[in-house]
């Protein structure tokens, strides 16, 4: 099958990028034998803009990415972070290419306004949309052209390559790392943390508190020197809704705390992930893991493997694949146990 996957590729960084769950679904893709075509929205309207003033090169950007369904001929296309691409070069590539099935892949919150608006919009002109929350909380999606799913934050055993359930020599023994205060208090609760824990055990947050971000290749030795990790989301109130941290963490086998009314202990298994309502029980939780290592090893473990091997690219751009062709499931996808194969709860 070929496939053309337009999201942000990060071409100018030159190396220096973030985890990006796009690159990710073209790793599935290939991996499940599908010829897939990258297009870049942000990197080809900079490089067609005069001067390379990215927003100057919009126009340019929507008429390549028609030149490119012209002579790529996909039978699917798949819109992720696109902005960039109207809902009129959508509709063009479908006039274009009638067979072609067109959906939107969303990996950002709803509770952020202007990203609801931007999924019910697409989902007028696309086939289907697919939104990292619970399939639940989507229902006001439902009604438009586009049938509805749940997609989860897969990992991928290139990237995700580390296995810090079997280190017991790691330096950090607690990690949070951010970037974005937009919509959250959450750097609150991490103060609170680091005035409990001062001179209990090594917490890096780095990103908040004059400590400096990582990115690139110094996220991935932070990673590579942390045994466990908060998975804090700027707010705590979708079901199954989590950053792509969750993967990060679980799929190199770093001990994550998460906070219980998202719900994923109806998603993972038992012993895997620590859930906490409130900071004292997070905090008590965080001072028992760190005082029992062997503890931590097996639940992070635990963690580890199920996400290999129920949440990997693979299975999930196969799952993106057959929920857009309405291809019969292959596999018993754990986070689509609630959907028909129309989007449809069960």
């Amino acid at each position: 099958m070929r496939v053309l996957n337009v999201a942000y590729q990060q071409l100018r960084r030159y190396g220096a990028t973030r985890v990006s769950w796009a690159q990710k679904l073209t790793f599935g893709l290939i991996k499940n034998d599908h010829f897939t075509q990258g297009f870049s929205d942000r990197d080809v309207a900079a490089f067609e803009a005069p001067l390379g003033i990215r927003d100057l090169g919009v126009k340019r950007a929507n008429r390549r990415l028609l030149e490119t369904v012209a002579a790529f001929e996909p039978d699917l296309v798949i819109a992720g972070h696109c902005d960039m691409i109207s809902n009129e070069t959508l509709t063009q590539i479908r006039k274009l290419m009638p067979h072609c099935a067109i959906v939107h892949c969303n990996n950002d919150p709803l509770f952020v306004p202007s990203n609801v608006e931007r999924i019910r919009s697409r989902a007028t002109v696309t086939d289907a949309v697919f939104v990292s929350t619970g399939r639940r909380e989507l229902k006001m999606f439902e009604g438009n052209r586009a049938r509805v799913y749940h997609m989860p934050n897969p990992v991928d055993a290139s990237i995700e390559n580390l296995d810090n359930s079997h280190r017991t020599d790691l330096p950090i023994d607690l990690l949070f790392c951010s970037n974005s205060d937009d919509f959250t208090q959450r750097l609150q609760n991490v103060k609170f943390l680091k005035d409990q824990l001062e001179g209990q055990l090594n917490f890096k947050t780095y990103g908040s508190f004059g400590e400096k971000p990582v990115w690139g290749r110094d996220y991935d030795r932070a990673l590579a020197q942390t045994k466990m990790g908060l998975n804090f989301n700027r707010q705590e109130v979708h079901y199954w809704y989590s950053s792509a941290r969750m993967a990060q963490l679980a799929g190199n086998g770093i001990l994550q705390f998460t906070h219980a009314n998202l719900k994923f202990d109806e998603l993972l298994p038992p012993e895997t992930v620590v859930y906490f309502r409130e900071m004292d029980d997070l905090l008590a939780s965080i001072r028992s893991f760190h005082h029992d290592d062997a503890k931590r090893q097996d639940w992070a473990a635990r963690a580890r493997d199920f996400f290999h091997r129920e949440m990997n690219s693979k299975l999930y751009a196969q799952y993106i694949v057959e929920a857009s062709l309405q291809i019969p499931f292959s596999h018993d996808y754990v986070w689509a146990r609630d959907i028909h194969l129309d989007g449809s709860m069960r």
